[in-house]
């Protein structure tokens, strides 16, 4: 039996010299007539707006039974092969080495891979769909530790900053700086792996963090580090996307319909079973399902949908210019590089209408217990998980969200809260509170992601006051 991967065919062409059409179609050296076909996925574990192409999607096994149905009717086993990455860049250098063939990662990789492999015909990629984005570009975020003097970005002023050079986080940080009137040449980057930048933040080796989802807003959880900066201040989209290699998909275009059919699939389980989905995606990766579920769950950080929206284009072609001041690459065609004909194929005539659609896929719905009112997508909807619950339970407004936390006597998991002026989801133990008897009786006490915002409201409103979240539990 023969094993045919792009690999080895590669490897046939640089060994032999020549390998006949037919050869490739199952391999370099005849064999009887099964083939088995090697598929590389490449994904990262533990960034998790990628799980429906990657954690999710190999737990669920979604990959595979597409597959197994596909393998029946073509005579063919199909193999997966799941390689892990810390990060994008790694994922691009086993794309480069013809060792991945299908591979998730975010926004600034993702245009750095389409560069790269734009050098070698063999292995040129395109992006055929996304995981998950924010369309503020809320991924990317600036922490400090919880006593850091610093009120805004201006304050970090030949400080030394945490990044992963040439990520969306790098372009963020520069992002911001300008708005203050200042360039990177006015901080010092240090040019680190999240783990390893958020050890370092810990360790006051950095007095800020710019990183991608979920590492902020980790140490945020953990009580090391408060928001200081949110990348959704540009405005400027934020995602993580799907790359294959052409060549690849080329010749095996059923695979890739495949594989988007199982991560659609994977992504609509999500959509409709967050609790569950977070709470896996935890067990897989050590990282607090709290977390996971700030993100990935309804009216989170990050809205799962594979569609390709032309914002997201945009954004690329937005981000293309910095890495290439940057030096991290050379032009690349946009036009060119994005392909959606595969997910077309998927979808069929109802792609249009949902890459048009940037509604949120999982808005948090339900009704409030202690307000009364129906909680359905609305902008101010709260969400609170109980220590002895098996599900949340939401409320109309963060004030009728603390009064039910006040009421309950058990513990809380985590309760989330929207950003009074942004809308971003974060923590209500964590969120600085203003108390404003100005306000209607239900809107009242009001969450801010950062607290420069939540002065600025005080001043801009006589008889309103910051004050602490134990505060807030008892204002009501």
């Amino acid at each position: 039996m023969t094993i045919f991967t792009l690999a080895r065919v590669r490897a046939c062409a640089l060994t032999a010299g020549v390998c006949a059409v037919a050869g490739l179609l199952t391999g370099c050296g005849a064999g009887d007539d099964g083939k088995i076909v090697t598929v590389d996925i490449g994904y990262q574990s533990k960034t998790i707006n990628t799980v429906t192409a990657g954690t999710l999607l190999r737990d669920m096994g979604t990959f595979e039974a597409e597959l197994a149905e596909l393998g029946k009717a073509e005579g063919v086993t199909y193999r997966v092969e799941w390689k892990d990455f810390a990060a994008g860049p790694p994922l691009t250098a086993q794309m480069l080495a013809g060792q991945v063939d299908i591979g998730s990662m975010g926004d600034a990789p993702i245009l750095v891979n389409g560069s790269k492999t734009r050098e070698h015909a063999d292995v040129r990629s395109a992006l055929i769909a996304v995981t998950g984005y924010n369309m503020r570009g809320s991924l990317n975020q600036v922490v400090v530790p919880l006593d850091s003097p610093a009120a805004t970005l201006s304050d970090l002023r030949g400080e030394v900053i945490s990044t992963s050079i040439g990520s969306a986080a790098h372009g963020m940080v520069s992002t911001g700086l300008a708005t203050m009137g200042m360039t990177l040449d006015d901080v010092k980057l240090l040019g680190q792996d999240p783990a390893v930048g958020a050890s370092a933040l810990e360790g006051d080796q950095a007095a800020a963090l710019a990183q991608f989802v979920p590492w902020p807003q980790k140490l945020v959880y953990d009580g090391k580090a408060r928001l200081l900066y949110d990348g959704g201040s540009a405005g400027i989209p934020t995602f993580h996307a799907v790359v294959a290699g052409q060549r690849f998909a080329t010749e095996h275009p059923e695979v890739v319909r495949a594989f988007l059919t199982a991560q659609r699939k994977t992504t609509d389980y999500l959509n409709s079973n967050p609790l569950q989905a977070a709470q896996r995606v935890a067990e897989l990766t050590g990282l607090p399902a709290e977390v996971v579920y700030l993100y990935n769950g309804p009216a989170g950080l990050v809205n799962f949908d594979p569609t390709i929206k032309p914002q997201l284009v945009d954004a690329l072609a937005e981000l293309l210019p910095f890495l290439q001041s940057l030096g991290a690459l050379s032009d690349l065609d946009l036009g060119e590089f994005v392909d959606d004909q595969y997910l077309r194929a998927v979808y069929g005539g109802d792609y249009d209408a949902a890459r048009d659609s940037v509604a949120a896929p999982a808005p948090l719905r339900g009704v409030d217990p202690v307000c009364g009112g129906v909680v359905d997508g609305l902008a101010t909807a709260s969400e609170v998980w109980f220590a002895d619950a098996a599900g949340t339970s939401v409320a109309e407004t963060p004030t009728c969200l603390l009064r039910q936390i006040a009421g309950h006597a058990g513990a809380v998991r985590a309760a989330y809260v929207p950003d009074h002026g942004t809308g971003i989801r974060l923590f209500a133990a964590t969120a600085t509170w203003v108390s404003d008897p100005a306000a209607d009786p239900d809107q009242r006490l009001l969450p801010f992601a950062i607290r420069a915002d939540a002065q600025r409201y005080v001043q801009a409103h006589p008889g309103a006051e910051v004050i602490d979240y134990r505060a807030a539990l008892t204002a009501r």
